[in-house]
C-alpha cells in the first residue's frame, strides 16, 4: 500500500500504464474501471478511505495520513465498495455491489459494512446475510432482513449512529413505504424512526439527523414532496407535481435548521436556487438562477454545515459563489489557478473545514484527487483515478451552440482527433446520449468518444430537446417526440457540422446507447441520405415492446410514465419504430446487445438482427449474453471498442457513397 502511494505521488506512471507509454492509445486501457473512485477524508483528518483496485481485485484502501500507512480491506467475494461514508474520525461505513443479471454495473446489494480506519473490527450491520459468519462473533444474534438500506446521514455529535432508509423486498412490484431506522454502526442494533408517507422515498434530515422530507412520485409518476415538523409529528403534502409542472426540490438544512435549500423555477431562467423558511413555510427569493443550464450540485462550507456556491454546466463546468470570500471557493479558485483547463470540486472535507479532498478533472484527464490545507493554502497530490491515461494524448473537447430548424437554441461537445482541432471536412461520428429525458451529455472524460477521437474521428454530442440540465420547459418539450423534434435536432446537429465545415458529408455515422441507440436506427431511417453508417447499442427499435417488455413496464407508476413520454397511439409507435422502416434503410448497420439486459430486453435487438438477416441485408452483430444495458466487464467493453473503432474504418475512412460497403 505505502509502495503503490509513494508510486502515484513520485509520478512513475509508467510502471502502470503499459504501451500507453510508447506514445499510443490503446482501447483496452480506455476499457479499464478507474482505479481510484471515491475519496474521502475523515472528520478529524487523520485518515482517508477510498475505492480502488488492486491487479484487478476491487478493494476499500484506508490511509492514515498521520502515520503515513495504510490497510486495504477487500470486500466480499465478487462483490466492490459501491459508496462510502465515515460515521466518526475511526470507522467507515460503506456499502457493496454485486454482479446481477440485467444491470451495466455492479448492484447495490443493500447490505451496509463497517470497519475500523486500522482494518479492525469488520462487521456486516445491516442486510439479508447479517448474522451469518462474516465479523465478530459476539453479534451474531443479528437476524438477515430481506431489505434494502441506504445511508441518509452520518450524525454530527454521535459517533455511534447514522440514518439509514430501509425499503422491505417483499413489497410488489412499486416497492414499500420507506422505513426510517438509526442505525449503530458498532452492532448493528436497530431503531425505527419513523415511515416514509410515499413509497421509495428519498429522505432529507436536519442538522439533528432528524428526517424532515420526504420525496417521491405517486402512482402517476407525479412528483411530490412531504413534510413533517419532527419526529412522530405527522406527515404532510407540501408540493404535489403534474405531468406539466415541477415541484421544489429540498436538498439541506442550513446550519441552525431555520432555512431549507431547495431547488426553484424562477422566470425566465431555467432552473433556480431559493431558501425555504421553516417558521414562515415560505419560498424566499432565489440565491442563484441559471441562463443556459440549471444547477448540478451544491458548493458545500468545508465544515459542511452551509451553501456557499452552485455547480452548474452551462458549457465547461462552473463553481459559482452566492457567499463572497467563502473558505470553499477560496480552494476551488486557488485549484484552478494552478490547474488550468481542470475543472474542480470538493469532494469531502474535514469536520473543522481545515483539510478538503478536491478531484480535478477534464475532458482530457479522468481525474486526480489533491489534499487541501486550509491553513497553509495549497494542495498536494493524492491519488490519480486511471494513473494510466496520458491525458496529453487525448481528445479536447469543446461546447458547441446551434439553433434547432424551429429556433431552439441547441447545445453540445465537439471532439476532434489530437492534432486535427482545425481540419475541416473529418470523417464524424455522431454520438447520442441515452435517457432520454433529464440526462445530458458533458463536458467530461469519456472513455466511448476518446476511443473514436483517439482513433482519427471527430465526435459530436447534442443535447436534444428532452435533456437534462436545461430546465423543465426543455425537458418537457421532448415528450411524445421519439422519432419526432428530438430526432430532428440530432439530424439539424449534423447538418450544423457539415455547413460548419467539420463533416465530409459523404463520412458521417450516428451512434448511440439505449435511447441513443434508438436514435441511431431511427435517424438511418429518417435520414437515409444523411448517415454512411448506423450504431445501435442496446437500444429500442420497437417502441410498442416498450409496454410488454422490461423493467419499466413491471411498475404502475413506470407505466404512467410510458404513457407520458411515448403517447398510447399504436399506428404513431408502430411508424415511429425503426424496425418498421426499414425499406429505407441504406446505411450500413452494426447491433451491440447484451443477453441479461432488463432495460431493454435483448428481444428488441434480436428482433432487429432476424428482420435485417430475412431482407438479406449483412450488418455487424455483437452480442454478450452475461452483459446488460452496457457492457461492464472490461474484456467485453475492449472488444466493443475495437469492433466499434473497425466498423468505423470499414465505413468512414473511404469516401464512397452512403450505403456503399
Amino acid at each position: 500500500m505505502e509502495k503503490l502511494l509513494r508510486r502515484i505521488a513520485a509520478g512513475a506512471l509508467c510502471l502502470l500504464a503499459g504501451p500507453l507509454c510508447a506514445g499510443t492509445v490503446p482501447l483496452a486501457d480506455l476499457a479499464r474501471h478507474v482505479q481510484y473512485d471515491n475519496v474521502k477524508i475523515s472528520g478529524d483528518g487523520h485518515y482517508l478511505a477510498a475505492t480502488t483496485v488492486v491487479k484487478g481485485k476491487p478493494m476499500l484502501a484506508l490511509v492514515d495520513l498521520v502515520k503515513q500507512g495504510g490497510v486495504m480491506v477487500k470486500p466480499r467475494e465478487g462483490n466492490q465498495v459501491i459508496d462510502l461514508w465515515w460515521a466518526n474520525d475511526h470507522r467507515v461505513i460503506y456499502t457493496e455491489g454485486t454482479e446481477v443479471s440485467g444491470f451495466d454495473r455492479p448492484f447495490s446489494t443493500g447490505e451496509i459494512f463497517a470497519v475500523n480506519a486500522d482494518g479492525s473490527d469488520p462487521e456486516l450491520l445491516f442486510g439479508y446475510r447479517a448474522g451469518d459468519a462474516h465479523g465478530a462473533t459476539h453479534i451474531q444474534h443479528r437476524e438477515p432482513e430481506r431489505a434494502s438500506a441506504e445511508v441518509i446521514d452520518t450524525i454530527r455529535g454521535d459517533e455511534n449512529h447514522i440514518l439509514i432508509g430501509v425499503t422491505p423486498w417483499d413489497s410488489g412490484a412499486d416497492g414499500a413505504f420507506t422505513q426510517i431506522v438509526l442505525l449503530d454502526v458498532r452492532d448493528g442494533t436497530k431503531r425505527q424512526a419513523g415511515t416514509a408517507p410515499v413509497r421509495n422515498a428519498s429522505l432529507v434530515a436536519d442538522s439533528h439527523a432528524v428526517v424532515r422530507f420526504a420525496m417521491g412520485v405517486d402512482s402517476q409518476d407525479n412528483q411530490q414532496v412531504y413534510y413533517r415538523e419532527g419526529d412522530s409529528k405527522p406527515w404532510k403534502l407540501l408540493f404535489q407535481g403534474t405531468a406539466s409542472k415541477s415541484v421544489p426540490y429540498p436538498l439541506m438544512f442550513n446550519r441552525d435548521d431555520g432555512l431549507v435549500y431547495m431547488t426553484c423555477s424562477v422566470p425566465g431562467k431555467v432552473g433556480g436556487l431559493c431558501t425555504w423558511n421553516v417558521a414562515t413555510q415560505a419560498m424566499q427569493e432565489p440565491l442563484w438562477t441559471g441562463d443556459v443550464a440549471s444547477m448540478q450540485g451544491l458548493v458545500l462550507s468545508l465544515d459542511k454545515r452551509d451553501v456557499v456556491g452552485v455547480y452548474s454546466m452551462p458549457g465547461t463546468p462552473t463553481a459559482e459563489a452566492i457567499v463572497a470570500g467563502s473558505d470553499t471557493m477560496k480552494a476551488i479558485m486557488s485549484l484552478s489557478h494552478a490547474l488550468p483547463g481542470e475543472s474542480v470540486r470538493i469532494v469531502s472535507s474535514t469536520d473543522d473545514g481545515g483539510k478538503a479532498v478536491a478531484l480535478a478533472s477534464s475532458d482530457m484527464n479522468p481525474g486526480t484527487f489533491y489534499l487541501w490545507d486550509a491553513k497553509a493554502g495549497k494542495a498536494s497530490e493524492l491519488l490519480q483515478r486511471a494513473p494510466w491515461i496520458k491525458p496529453t494524448q487525448m481528445a479536447s473537447m469543446q461546447p458547441v451552440e446551434f439553433k434547432s430548424r424551429d429556433g431552439l437554441t441547441l447545445h453540445g461537445y465537439l471532439s476532434t482527433p489530437p492534432g486535427k482541432e482545425e481540419a475541416k471536412h473529418q470523417p464524424l461520428v455522431v454520438f447520442v446520449h441515452g435517457g432520454p429525458y433529464g440526462v445530458r451529455d458533458e463536458w467530461e472524460f469519456d472513455s466511448y468518444v476518446q476511443a473514436m477521437a483517439t482513433h482519427g474521428y471527430a465526435v459530436l454530442q447534442v443535447n436534444y430537446r428532452g435533456s437534462g440540465g436545461y430546465g423543465h420547459d426543455f425537458l418537457l418539450s421532448g415528450y411524445r417526440e421519439w422519432g419526432g423534434k428530438m430526432q430532428d435536432d440530432v439530424t439539424d446537429a449534423t447538418h450544423w457540422a457539415i455547413e460548419q465545415g467539420i463533416a465530409d458529408a459523404g463520412r458521417i455515422c450516428i451512434f448511440g446507447g439505449s435511447y441513443g441507440g434508438y436514435a441511431a436506427l431511427e435517424g438511418a431511417v429518417k435520414e437515409p441520405d444523411l448517415y454512411r453508417c448506423a450504431v445501435g447499442y442496446v437500444g429500442v427499435y420497437d417502441l410498442s415492446l416498450m409496454y410488454t417488455d422490461g423493467d419499466i413496464s413491471d411498475r404502475i407508476a413506470g407505466k404512467s410514465y410510458l404513457r407520458r413520454v411515448l403517447g398510447t397511439d399504436a399506428a404513431e409507435l408502430a411508424a415511429r419504430s425503426p424496425i418498421n422502416q426499414l425499406d429505407h434503410l441504406k446505411a450500413n448497420v452494426m447491433l451491440i446487445v447484451g443477453g441479461e439486459d432488463k432495460r431493454v430486453p435483448p428481444v428488441q435487438g434480436q428482433n432487429l438482427h432476424a428482420a435485417l438477416q430475412k431482407r438479406g441485408v449483412a450488418h455487424e452483430w455483437l452480442f454478450k449474453p452475461n452483459e446488460a444495458h452496457g457492457f461492464y466487464d472490461e474484456a467485453n467493453t475492449t472488444e466493443l471498442l475495437e469492433r466499434l473503432t473497425q466498423f468505423l474504418d470499414r465505413n468512414l475512412r473511404s469516401t464512397a457513397g452512403v450505403g456503399s460497403p
